[in-house]
C-alpha cells in the first residue's frame, strides 16, 4: 500500500520534471539549438520533441504527456501558420508523443524504438491531421512526412538513445 507521503513525492517529481523537460523544449524553440541543420528542403529537424520521448521512457507516460503538452502549448501560442493555430493540431499530436513512446518502451524495453515511435506520432499526427482538417493536401503531407519526418526522427533517435544511457548511468 502507498502512503499519502509516497503519492506525493511520485506527483512532485513527475510535476519537477515535466516542468523541467517541459522548459527544455521551450529553450529549444527559442534557440537555434531546437533546429538540427539536415539536408532536406525544409534545411532543419526539429528536436522539440525529444524532451517528451525522454520524459515519457526515463519517468513514465505522465511525464511524457506533460511535457508533450508543454511543448504542445508551445507551439500554439507562437503558431506562425493557421495550422499550428489550430489547437487540435498543436496540441493532440504532442501530448501523445509521450504516451505512444512510453507504451512502446514498455513493451519493447528500446529506447532507439520508443524514440522512432515517439518522433513518428508527432510527424503524422501533426500531418494526418493538418489533412483531416484541410490545411494541406495529402500528397504534400507526404511529402513533409518522408523529406522532414525521417530526418526528425533519426535525429531523435540518436539524442534519446545517448540521453537514456547517460541518465541511467548517472542514477546509478
Amino acid at each position: 500500500m502507498k502512503t499519502d507521503f509516497t503519492v506525493n513525492r511520485r506527483y512532485t517529481r513527475t510535476l519537477t520534471v515535466s516542468g523541467l523537460l517541459g522548459a527544455l523544449s521551450v529553450v529549444l524553440g527559442l534557440t537555434p539549438l531546437g533546429f538540427i541543420p539536415v539536408p532536406t528542403a525544409a534545411g532543419h529537424a526539429t528536436i522539440m520533441h525529444v524532451p517528451a520521448i525522454l520524459g515519457a521512457i526515463l519517468e513514465g507516460p505522465t511525464t511524457g504527456a506533460l511535457t508533450g503538452l508543454i511543448f504542445g502549448l508551445y507551439s500554439l501560442l507562437r503558431a506562425s501558420s493557421p495550422l499550428f493555430a489550430d489547437p487540435l493540431i498543436a496540441l493532440v499530436p504532442r501530448i501523445l508523443i509521450g504516451i505512444v513512446a512510453y507504451q512502446v518502451y514498455r513493451l519493447t524495453h528500446s529506447d532507439g524504438l520508443a524514440a522512432v515511435c515517439g518522433s513518428m506520432t508527432n510527424t503524422l499526427g501533426v500531418m494526418g491531421l493538418a489533412v483531416l482538417r484541410g490545411y494541406v493536401p495529402a500528397p504534400a503531407a507526404w511529402v513533409v512526412v518522408l523529406t522532414h519526418g525521417i530526418p526528425e526522427m533519426i535525429v531523435a533517435v540518436v539524442i534519446t538513445v545517448i540521453m537514456c544511457k547517460a541518465m541511467r548511468k548517472s542514477r546509478r
